[in-house]
């Protein structure tokens, strides 16, 4: 296959993205690839495992259900078919409560709620190309986890759409628990999301 991430002017959909070996992790934004094979460092799967627990408890016997990376999120541009769709995730954590949405082998739509948990190499991915992404997409809300800084930072829609400058939890600041709008009654308290992380 080669790398797609050296050749940028290259665009890949889900049927080319379907054929790369399983020992590699990959997205597409837009029809870009990105390598996703480096493996996150230990807090970051810390936290990813507290907040999907606590999430995965939270919505026991309820409608919505939540996955964790890896699991294939389609953003389809229009009606095209599975296969020429140019924008596949895996973002850490990820809820559905249509779960007409739901496929074999992931989900095609935008989820209610995504969240990245940052890793020094994608960081930058997820604070931008993927922040536009979910944003288009009309994700219902987006949670971006700063191990490094101890920080929360949740976004959701406004009514043009957009997701504006949303909401930040710095411990160093402001140690008040989370609420999500979207799975009414979920809080996270930051102080012990972030404990014993190393």
């Amino acid at each position: 296959m080669g790398n797609p991430e050296l050749e940028p002017e290259e665009r890949f959909t889900y049927r080319q993205y379907r054929t790369w070996p399983d020992s590699e992790r990959w997205e597409l934004i837009e029809g870009h690839a990105w390598n996703m094979s480096a493996a996150p460092f230990v807090r970051h799967q810390r936290i990813a495992g507290k907040l999907f627990n606590r999430i995965s408890s939270f919505l026991e016997g309820k409608p919505c259900e939540a996955f964790i990376a890896p699991f294939d999120v389609l953003l389809p541009a229009g009606d095209e078919s599975d296969d020429e769709v140019a924008s596949v995730v895996q973002p850490d954590i990820v809820v559905y409560c249509d779960r007409s949405k739901l496929h074999e082998r992931g989900a095609r739509g935008a989820p209610d709620l995504a969240i990245e948990v940052l890793s020094p190499s994608t960081s930058r991915k997820d604070l931008n190309e993927k922040f536009r992404l979910y944003e288009k997409h009309g994700v219902r809300e987006y949670w971006v986890v700063d191990p490094g800084n101890r920080a929360i930072h949740v976004w959701q829609p406004g009514a043009d759409g957009r997701y504006g400058e949303g909401e930040l939890r710095d411990l160093l600041y402001d140690a008040s628990p989370i609420e999500s709008r979207v799975l009414n009654g979920f809080s996270v308290d930051p102080s012990a999301l972030f404990a014993n992380l190393e």
